[in-house]
């Protein structure tokens, strides 16, 4: 199967957090357009995820330890780890999910 990403609706998961999802079999992959100033709320769920920034500054807290992330910095979330952030920056973000993200279907 082939997709084209601009033919991927976008969904606003979150207030600030425009989001376009694959889902697979076993995983789920977002690619987000982040406004500035964008929350997430400290969280946790049974997914495991990789977060990559691929454009701006994101603020991210893991487990209780906050980084600053930039381009190409890569951030592991394991599953149940209460995790947070912030878009310091207009951001562009690829989150991958395993297992499925049910509720971002």
């Amino acid at each position: 199967m082939n997709l084209v990403l601009t033919d991927i609706e976008t969904k606003e998961i979150m207030p600030g957090f425009h989001g376009k999802m694959i889902h697979t079999e076993n995983m789920t992959l977002a690619y987000w357009e982040v406004e500035e100033g964008a929350i997430v709320p400290e969280h946790s769920h049974k997914n495991e995820q990789i977060m990559q920034v691929l454009e701006g500054t994101f603020e991210f807290t893991v487990n209780g330890l906050t980084k600053l992330c930039k381009p190409d910095d890569l951030v592991i979330i394991p599953p149940f780890a209460p995790h947070s952030g912030k878009a310091l920056t207009p951001c562009k973000l690829m989150d991958i999910f395993s297992p499925v993200r049910e509720e971002y279907k």
